[in-house]
């Protein structure tokens, strides 16, 4: 992964706010990264072959990682197919993306003077989904036509990962390459405690804690998409940012001796995964007897696992389990708070001057993580 953020470019003396050497004023092209998925079924087989054919998840050269990616897909395509039947047959995540862009875009364009960086500048939003369409190719090919003086590289993953953010920069580069795009452009690496995004989540969480109370003192099961240990020791940051939003959600949450816990879902394969795992959780629930809510803190987007996994899987696990009561919060979505996080970001991120910068512009993750972007600038 040491060449994933090769491409990213440190010219970045562009000042959106002032007009373009052509007269036009200066345009800014945010591109939201997500996962896709999907679209139909006939689709689902080549969307699991793209995911598992991914270096950063099958971390095998070819021919084995092509080899073990048609595998893979093979086997898991009919369980996949049927749970995405029950989301009528494709993902909704695309669909979710778009809101979360023309939200974003209106809150850019609703107050272009809030920052004097970003003040008259004409910002479009776009959307490079990592293993469906609209892919990084087709979406490079549209940014370039539409002849930006920067593009903001803004994941829809709120914590880093090597095996999300930093997967889809490497795809961006490798496709803004291809069709010459050549733009500076900055990467916005993960807001894992920004305001909006925690803030948004507790809005959500509130009312359904208030009704879960009448089952017993409820108990919050801070979610999110597991990895391999062995991803972790090669010192990927995304554990680490995970409990950092899970301790921020339940700080500012302000109930009193709230009983909430970090876990992991989704596990796949033989491998070792972080854990506690979520499964395990609810199963320590129904012993406990005590009711859950299962917030999914590192999903801003419904898809299959919020959907299908939490809200079917995982409350039929409840129920089996003896848990009294069974809340699946939703995603934050295109809450105000959310959308207006992710425009305060893009602000700041368009008036600093750095490559590759987080929430808060300079390093948040401990030195000891080699797979934080910010250690290679």
């Amino acid at each position: 992964m040491s060449q994933q953020f090769s491409q990213t470019s440190a010219s970045t003396n562009t000042t959106p706010g002032n007009p373009a050497p052509n007269g036009r004023p200066r345009r800014v092209a945010v591109v939201l990264f997500n996962l896709g998925g999907p679209d139909a079924p006939e689709a689902v087989r080549p969307f699991l072959f793209n995911l598992f054919a991914d270096p950063a998840i099958i971390r095998l050269p070819n021919p084995f990682r092509f080899l073990i990616a048609s595998l893979i897909s093979g086997r898991r395509a009919k369980p996949a197919s049927e749970i995405y039947a029950q989301l009528g047959g494709k993902s909704p995540l695309l669909e979710n993306t778009e809101a979360q862009a023309a939200a974003l875009e209106s809150a850019l364009g609703a107050n272009p003077e809030a920052d004097p960086a970003a003040g008259g500048a004409e910002t479009k939003v776009f959307i490079a989904m990592r293993y469906w369409h609209p892919m990084s190719a087709e979406t490079a090919a549209r940014v370039k036509a539409y002849d930006p003086d920067l593009v903001v590289l803004l994941p829809l993953y709120p914590q880093f990962s090597t095996t999300t953010t930093a997967s889809s920069a490497k795809a961006w580069h490798g496709a803004a390459n291809t069709v010459g795009l050549t733009a500076p452009t900055r990467l916005l690496c993960c807001y894992p405690t920004q305001a909006g995004f925690i803030d948004g989540t507790a809005d959500l969480i509130r009312p359904l804690y208030e009704a879960a109370k009448a089952h017993g003192k409820p108990r919050v099961l801070f979610s999110a998409h597991g990895l391999p240990k062995k991803v972790v020791a090669s010192g990927d940051p995304y554990q680490w940012q995970c409990e950092r939003t899970a301790e921020s959600i339940a700080a500012a949450l302000g109930i009193d001796d709230l009983d909430w816990v970090n876990c992991y879902q989704s596990r796949v394969g033989p491998m070792e995964w972080i854990g506690p795992s979520t499964d395990a959780e609810i199963r320590r629930a129904g012993r406990d007897g005590v009711p859950i809510l299962v917030v999914p803190m590192a999903f801003v987007s419904e898809h299959s696992e919020t959907l299908v996994e939490i809200e079917v899987e995982y409350r039929h696990l409840a129920k089996e389990s003896g848990v009294p009561h069974f809340t699946r919060v939703p995603t934050v979505g295109v809450h105000p708070g959310f959308i207006d996080g992710l425009a305060k970001l893009v602000r700041q991120t368009v008036a600093g001057k750095a490559a590759v910068c987080s929430q808060k512009g300079d390093r948040i993750c401990p030195s000891n993580f080699s797979g934080c972007p910010q250690a290679r600038h």
